[in-house]
């Protein structure tokens, strides 16, 4: 007897949601049991690691900012069109987007329109939380179930009416480079140890890399000032290397730029402080236990647009601990006198410091997981793939 194939639609337009696409595949595969997973859509090399024949290279997706998504507004418009006809073609039994909800959802809505039996599961909850909350009970037209990565939206879908959604966990829990970074720094907290390192970490795209590295070197300057003898390190990735390397030769200051995974988790374990650009890293910070500094500089449309922004902290620690956590700093705001100083604080055995570490550990309780965002959300999609053989019935979630 043969076994059933189930084909899949799968959009990831970034390399984050490359990783965790391929993660779901691979956990869906494992408890797929007898049935075959054919696959169709869009990603990068881990997805294709996976048997994914990505439609086109998926890097035309990675736009972020404002201005960025105009610029590129007409052929995003235009692979839009050619991702949803494709899908739409192929005739799947679940279409899976995976964050870039710029372009991710406008396939979705395309394609349920034509198929509107199918079911559509967004992992990656959109920042309804921040930007635009009208998006949730939108959504509600062409997503069927929403896979969230952190705990506090849930209830904030809910509440602004949008489709039923489950807490899968986040990746970052289960990273071993982190897990090891965290255990170096709780070892260094319980005796007390201090190393006099500060790590900067001014963004991981090149759009800010430009806003944030004057202000950061204004920053260390003055920190160097305030406390001689303390060393900076600033992990990068290794496109930008080159770009760092000649910025921070101008600086007064020495910094050691490092790259790679190995070389950034170094970091994090060693380092007493950070200051930081607004993103994902806060919460890797929060997670390894290093205190920090947010500090970011708006594109200049978005300034334009920042009085839409509805979140009351950009900072997603902050956001899972339900308080400021993390001071954060935004535009005119981010001078680097006010930086270093705030970052000189936590540098220090001081209240402050006690303060954000015990933090922390409430982001951390709060994140916490039993098994891998890829093995829970795999058993959802699953789910609503087996529909039909539970007489229709939408599938039980567990939550």
């Amino acid at each position: 007897m043969t076994s059933r194939r189930v084909k899949v639609a799968i959009i990831a337009g970034e390399p984050s949601g490359d990783r965790l696409g391929a993660d779901l595949i691979a956990a869906m595969k494992m408890q797929a049991g007898d049935r075959s997973i054919d696959l169709v859509g869009i990603g990068g090399e881990e997805m294709q690691g996976e048997g994914l024949v990505s439609l086109f290279d998926y890097s035309e997706l990675s736009i972020v900012g404002v201005s960025a998504v105009v610029a590129k507004l007409p052929k995003l418009l235009w692979r839009i069109r050619q991702a949803a006809d494709a899908i739409v073609e192929a005739k799947p039994d679940v279409l899976i987007i995976i964050d870039s909800p710029d372009f991710t959802h406008r396939v979705a809505r395309r394609v349920k329109a034509r198929l509107p039996d199918l079911p559509v599961i967004d992992y990656v909850c959109p920042t309804v939380w921040a930007w635009k909350p009208e998006r949730a009970p939108a959504m509600r037209g062409y997503v069927d179930h929403v896979l969230s990565v952190f705990p506090f939206e849930p209830q904030v879908v809910a509440a602004l009416g949008g489709p039923p959604t489950t807490y899968v966990g986040h990746r970052l829990v289960f990273d071993m480079g982190l897990l090891s970074a965290r255990a170096e720094q709780l070892d260094r907290r319980r005796k007390q140890q201090l190393t006099g390192l500060c790590m900067l970490l001014p963004g991981s795209r090149k759009s800010e890399l430009t806003r944030l590295l004057p202000v950061f070197a204004e920053a260390a300057a003055e920190l160097s000032a305030l406390r001689p003898g303390v060393r900076f390190v600033l992990p990068t990735i290794a496109r930008h290397q080159a770009f760092v390397a000649e910025q921070v030769a101008t600086w007064p200051v020495k910094v050691e730029v490092v790259v790679g995974e190995g070389a950034k988790w170094g970091a994090f374990a060693q380092s007493d402080a950070a200051l930081a650009a607004s993103g994902t890293v806060l919460l890797e910070l929060a997670l390894a236990g290093v205190p920090c500094v947010s500090a970011y500089k708006l594109d200049p449309l978005a300034k334009l647009l920042i009085s839409k922004i509805t979140g009351w902290s950009a900072a997603l620690p902050n956001l899972i601990a339900d308080y400021p956590v993390i001071r954060e700093f935004f535009n005119d705001q981010a001078r680097g006198n006010r930086l270093a100083r705030e970052t000189l604080r936590l540098m220090d055995h001081t209240i402050e410091r006690k303060a954000m570490l015990e933090g922390f550990d409430t982001v951390r309780k709060a994140m916490s997981v039993t098994r891998t965002p890829g093995e829970h959300a795999a058993e959802i999609v699953l789910r609503f793939i087996d529909r039909p053989n539970v007489n229709g019935d939408l599938p039980a979630i567990a939550h």
